[in-house]
């Protein structure tokens, strides 16, 4: 029987600094193929990555290309899926599927997480998770981002979960499942374009040690799952709660309308809100996800010291 390694490519650098123990960052890549328009895609990942080397630690973007989960991407193969219509959107479902075809596929929350743990990293940056998505009590539409922050052991930094989202609900079920919520620099959980939902977090950890404590703590005494880090977008850059609001409801009375359903819910409902804010939820999505790169290659560098 093959074993996961053997659907392994681990770049060089990322297998290098692994195995010194020093400070690894895991990125997901449907942020590069599906999130953002080409070429700011590509760009975006760029810069991204080279945030988490500025604050002490080697990035590893993952996707899967010709078979092969690849953790820690070449500048070429970001170029790759950012690029090239129809790449695959990988859940947990959808992973085997990829490494048996040969399909590039783009990992989300979930899969990047299941990535990163075989590959041996605790640390995960994100935009926003996945959730509960309005109307769920009929469509029973909920991502598979909660169900794998339950169960896979990897600390994971967004700026909450996005706000076309039902976000007390979301709540709700991370609470159920056992996963904490640490806020940073605030008390209430953040909303992806906006600072502030308005709903409160677990607990609120600014410093990225005593973060590091926090999740070795919830490991060593065997509570599975991982840890959900909200870190509030800039203030600068956040567009404020009542005009993303109308212009997010706009848009899922649009997606509704064209029956759009499932993994293309986000992907649509990202495009059409950037074309409604004419560019500023683009930028909004860039300075979050910097920031949030920052705050990741903090705590990952906190936990190779922290004891």
């Amino acid at each position: 029987m093959q074993s996961a390694k053997e659907h392994l490519n681990i770049h060089p650098e990322v297998a290098q600094a692994l195995a010194d123990g020093r400070a690894v960052v895991a990125l997901e890549s449907t942020i590069i193929a599906h999130g953002m328009p080409y070429p700011q895609n590509v760009a975006t990942a760029l810069e991204v990555e080279a945030v988490i080397r500025a604050h002490g630690a080697i990035p590893a973007t993952i996707a899967v290309l010709e078979g092969k989960i690849c953790v820690g991407l070449s500048r070429e193969q970001i170029e790759v899926l950012g690029s090239t219509p129809d790449v695959m959107k990988l859940s947990r479902r959808d992973l085997p599927y990829a490494v048996a075809t040969g399909k590039p596929g783009a990992t989300t929350v979930a899969a990047t997480m299941i990535c990163a743990a075989l590959a041996g990293i605790p640390v995960f940056v994100t935009g926003g998770i996945g959730g509960v998505h309005r109307g769920a009590a009929e469509s029973f539409d909920i991502s598979a981002d909660l169900t794998e922050l339950a169960q896979t052991p990897v600390a994971v930094v967004c700026a909450g979960a996005k706000s076309i989202l039902d976000l007390p609900l979301t709540l709700e079920v991370l609470e159920t499942n056992g996963v904490p919520v640490i806020s940073i620099g605030q008390e209430n959980f953040a909303a992806f374009f906006t600072r502030d939902s308005g709903l409160k977090a677990d607990f609120r950890i600014d410093e990225p040690e005593l973060q590091a404590r926090f999740i070795r703590a919830k490991w060593a005494i065997g509570l599975k799952g991982g840890v959900l880090i909200s870190n509030p977008v800039p203030a600068q850059s956040e567009i404020p709660a009542a005009q993303i609001n109308q212009i997010i409801d706009a848009a899922l009375q649009e997606a509704t309308a064209q029956g759009i359903s499932g993994k293309r819910v986000t992907p649509y409902l990202l495009k059409r809100i950037n074309e409604l804010t004419q560019g500023a939820s683009l930028k909004t999505n860039i300075a979050l996800v910097k920031n949030n790169a920052r705050v990741g290659a903090q705590l990952a560098v906190a936990l190779t010291i922290t004891t």
